[in-house]
Parts: C-alpha cells; structure tokens; sequence
C-alpha cells in the first residue's frame, strides 16, 4: 500500500509537470503567432523597450563589471601556479563574451523585468482589466504579451554587448592598476583571441534569454489567480522558471555552437 501510494504521488507530481508545460508551450506558440499578425502597438513596443533596455543598464552594467574584475584576479590567481599569467585577457574576454555576460544579464533582467510584467499583468488579471481588454474587442496577446516579448527579444542583447565591453574593460583596470600588466599587450592579447563567433554565441544566447524573460513573466501573469497572494505566486514563479530555463537553455546553445 505504501508502495502503491508512493508511486501514486510521483505520477501525480509528473503529470502536473506535463499539464503546466503543455501550458506554457500553448501559451508561447499562441504569443508567436500574434508577432506576426497585425494590429501591432509601436508605442507600446518602444515603452517595454525603454523599460527592458534602458532601465535595466545600472544593474547589467554594474553586474558585468565586477564580475569581470572579480574574474581577472580569480584567473590571475590560478594561472600564476602553472606561470600562464597571460592567459588572463584571453579566458576573461571568451568567458564573458561566450558564457557570463549573457547567463548574468538574462538572470538580472529576469529577477527586475520579469518580476514586474508577471506582478504587472497578474494584477489586471485579478483586478479583471484583461477581461475588460477582451470587452472592448482588444486582444489582450497583442496588447500586453507581443509588445514584452519583443522588446525582451531585441534589448536584452544590446545590454549583453554592453556587458561585455564594461566586463572586459573592469578586468582590464584590474590587470593594469593591480596585476602589473602593459596595457599594450593586455588589449593586444585581448584583440587577438576573440572572434566572431564567440560575441555571436553571446548575443544569440541573450536574444533567446529576453524571450524567455518575458514569456514566463506574461505567462505567469495571465495565469494568476487568488489576489494579491496569487500576484506574489505568479511573481515568485516568473523569476524561478525564467531562471531555471535560463540555465537550461544556455547548455543547449553552448553544445548547439561548440559541440565537435
């Protein structure tokens, strides 16, 4: 009996699993279609722009920066062991190029902006300003999702590039004021090793991780119920599987471009 329940519990958490993906894949294609199709709302695409983008600069811009001198002294550390001290400009421009500027980025534009389009529209949905929306004959997709994902799509690998360029620049001060590095050579090594495909890689990664930012985010807010308590849930849950899908899809890209 005890088996039987056990057993019981697992199949009943898997199915809920299944049930709520098979939700959100409805829900993304669903918001993937009304990109496509007009009426679009421009001004309502440049405001989610100003508040994925600009808004969101200090936090990405300060996170990228101390990691970047953070990471110059780590490397510097390790690499001093084996006198490869010079491999320092090289690991930090490919590991925030390829990995850290986008992976951090998307993380920290997911706990400020995907927080607050799943607080935001799981508010109308309680409040029933959606079902006002649907009333007036506005579809609430191309009023409130369409113009986030966009806009999450597009800004978040703008911020990336600017990551990357303040994460290099972070562990550049480091290695020349701290570290005893020639400033000539350091940008000269720094030059020399990155390519193309590595800031590619980089802001594919960001452009998928916008996407997934604001998709949770609007799908957690259509789907809040219960009140307040229900807005803290759907705020709760935009942030958690945004970051989790974050991590998860970051794996997939990366064996996607550099599997052999």
């Amino acid at each position: 009996m005890l088996a039987i329940n056990f057993l019981g519990g697992i199949g009943h958490v898997f199915l809920a699993f299944l049930q709520g993906a098979g939700r959100f894949a409805i829900f993304a294609a669903t918001a993937l279609s009304h990109t496509v199709r007009p009426p679009f709302f421009p001004r309502l695409m440049l405001r989610q722009m100003v508040s994925v983008g600009y808004f969101s600069l200090p936090v990405v811009g300060l996170t990228t920066l101390f990691t970047g001198m953070a990471l110059a002294l780590q490397i510097f550390e390790g690499s001093s062991r084996f006198n490869a001290e010079g491999s320092v400009a090289w690991i930090v421009a490919v590991g925030m190029t390829r990995e850290l500027a986008p992976v951090l980025a998307g993380l920290m534009v997911a706990g400020r902006v995907g927080a607050a389009m799943a607080a935001e529209i799981g508010t109308m949905r309680v409040t029933e300003q959606i079902d006002a929306l649907t009333t007036l004959s506005t579809n609430p997709f191309k009023y409130l999702v369409v113009p986030r994902l966009i806009a999450g799509t597009l800004m978040l690998p703008l911020l990336v590039l600017v990551g990357d360029v303040i994460s290099i620049f972070g562990a550049y001060m480091v290695s020349i004021n701290f570290l005893g590095f020639n400033p000539a050579t350091y940008i000269n090594n720094t030059w020399d090793i990155l390519e193309t495909i590595d800031i590619v890689t980089g802001l594919v990664k960001a452009g998928i991780f916008g996407f997934i930012v604001a998709l949770t985010g609007c799908f957690y807010g259509f789907r809040s119920r219960g009140g307040a308590q229900g807005v803290g849930a759907a705020t709760t849950g935009a942030v958690v599987t945004g970051s989790i899908l974050i991590l998860s899809s970051n794996l997939l890209i990366t064996q996607l471009f550099f599997s052999t």
